[in-house]
């Protein structure tokens, strides 16, 4: 009953997760992570598991975006190239991320996240200046949400679509863009984690990825019907919440 009980409360924290992740794109890992921190799971064992179920989710919501037309991944499309170039910064940041966090004690591990958790969360409530798109902010912006999100399993999506929404681009761009961008980010750092010997630990791999899964074509038609901006309130206000309650455990 302990492990059912377990498996279900894992897997509706990664629904209600990724739900918020892939409506507004970001908010998934950002506060996935720092929740399983605090119910005691381990960084290491917490990283892999969330770049697993978020390279499944992603891939599923990137198709489902495209199909409720929030995004135009056609071949020769903006939005392609865009995601292109996304996503081999986060092969990039990915393998300079999982070897740094190899590298980490927990504490300090826990002490990025949950510093990181609380920083994204601010910016995401407070950064309001829109500047001009260019490809040089759109490089800066894929390493430093790819190192987040390989060190940590979050920090990717706030930084990339609040990013790419002050350069210019509108919301729902911004979202399918960085959905897919990430499920190839956390595909690379899943294959570095398991050539570096990490050990993926499946019994937290399997609900994470029912849950993340299951919510992606309710969220894909979210993007469609409602705006976002009363979503990436609560995804700021929680991250705030979660980095201070990450931060707290870590001395107590």
């Amino acid at each position: 009953m302990a492990e059912i009980t377990f498996f279900l409360i894992i897997a509706i924290l990664a629904f209600i997760c990724e739900y918020i992740d892939a409506s507004i794109g970001m908010g998934y890992g950002t506060t996935l992570t720092p929740l399983l921190l605090i119910i005691g799971i381990q960084p290491l064992q917490a990283v892999p598991a969330v770049l697993i179920s978020q390279l499944s989710s992603g891939l599923v919501a990137s198709l489902l975006h495209h199909k409720f037309k929030n995004v135009n991944f056609s071949l020769k499309s903006i939005d392609t190239k865009v995601t292109f170039v996304l996503a081999m910064c986060g092969i990039i940041g990915a393998v300079i991320a999982v070897l740094v966090a190899i590298r980490l004690s927990s504490f300090i591990l826990r002490i990025y996240i949950g510093s990181m958790v609380l920083t994204v969360g601010i910016l995401t409530l407070t950064a309001k200046v829109k500047t001009n798109f260019s490809w040089k902010k759109i490089l800066g912006l894929g390493l430093i949400s790819s190192f987040n999100k390989g060190i940590s399993g979050g920090g990717y999506g706030p930084v990339l679509t609040c990013g790419q929404v002050l350069s210019g681009t509108e919301s729902k761009h911004a979202v399918g863009r960085t959905t897919l961008a990430e499920a190839v980010t956390c595909l690379a750092s899943v294959l570095i984690y398991i050539a570096t010997q990490v050990v993926v630990y499946w019994d937290i791999v399997a609900p994470l990825v029912i849950g993340s899964t299951l919510s992606t074509p309710l969220s894909a038609y979210t993007v469609k019907k409602v705006k976002e901006r009363k979503l990436k309130n609560l995804v700021g206000y929680a991250s705030i919440t979660l980095g201070i309650i990450t931060l707290i455990k870590i001395f107590i």
